[in-house]
């Protein structure tokens, strides 16, 4: 794999005044192909810091590398061709139809060669989001949910045909069924591994941060906890991270599984 994002020193204080919050500093190396979850509390710097990677929010101080080349360097068209970001809020101001929706994604490839292959590429995507049968639709007619699958499109569109990119995704499941949601999180799993980008996404969820991602970058008040494995010995970290205490169990396929005991002392709520 090779090395995609650099964080050197990266970080920012949250609004103005002696007592605001401050985000970071955060060292933090992403490899191509690499599955991180981003968790903590609320209000931990989660979102922030995922605004800080796209490029979103910038830096007060420390270097934020993409391919090696600061991100502030990178024109816009360039960037949308490596880097796709799936925001929390999904609001669009206009009634715009699905497939207009996603095909913003293909917005930087259309300037570039003309993208023939849109309409099917938009097609595709809206397949792999479980959001075929929302052709036609207006997006301002759709429920929350639906409204997030379309915009999950959006994001496959855009990354659909180039290779080790960075996908930036926050809370990219949290309007969806339980079951829905499991089906989701392995297409992004597939998707991600098929063109080798690297997949970074703010969860709360524990069991989906454990069974499918390869990191955890655990915040806590604005600063990086820990960058660990997730694995089962990241679980007294976990236990730190939440304030509560927790068991590791596993069912007949091997699948790990988190559960919450007990309450412990809450974390101190800060950023």
């Amino acid at each position: 794999m090779s090395r995609l994002l650099q964080m050197d020193q990266l970080g920012l204080r949250l609004g103005s005044g002696p007592a605001a919050p401050e985000l970071g500093p955060f060292n933090l190396t992403l490899q191509a192909g690499e599955r991180v979850a981003i968790l903590g509390p609320s209000g931990a710097g989660k979102s922030s810091l995922l605004r800080l990677m796209a490029g979103e929010l910038r830096p007060q101080r420390g270097q934020l590398r993409l391919d090696g080349r600061p991100l502030q360097d990178w024109p816009a068209a360039a960037l949308a061709l490596r880097r796709a970001v799936l925001p929390q809020q999904h609001a669009v101001a206009f009634g715009l139809p699905v497939e207009l929706v996603v095909s913003l994604g293909r917005v930087a490839q259309a300037a570039r060669d003309g993208d023939p292959q849109q309409a099917q590429i938009v097609a595709a995507a809206l397949q792999q989001a479980q959001a075929g049968h929302l052709a036609g639709r207006r997006f301002d007619s759709l429920s929350g949910g639906e409204q997030a699958r379309v915009q999950m499109a959006r994001v496959f569109a855009q990354a659909w045909d180039c290779e080790a990119g960075l996908l930036l995704v926050d809370e990219p499941l949290a309007a969806l069924d339980p079951g829905l949601a499991l089906e989701l999180m392995e297409r992004w799993r597939r998707f991600a591994a098929a063109r080798g980008h690297a997949l970074v996404a703010v969860l709360h969820d524990l069991n989906l941060a454990m069974q499918n991602f390869e990191r955890l970058w655990l915040l806590q008040a604005g600063r990086l906890l820990a960058d660990c494995g997730a694995v089962p010995a990241a679980l007294p970290l976990l236990e730190q991270l939440y304030g509560v205490r927790l068991r590791l169990l596993r069912d007949g396929e091997g699948s790990a599984l988190v559960a919450s005991l007990a309450p412990a002392a809450a974390p101190r709520r800060v950023a």
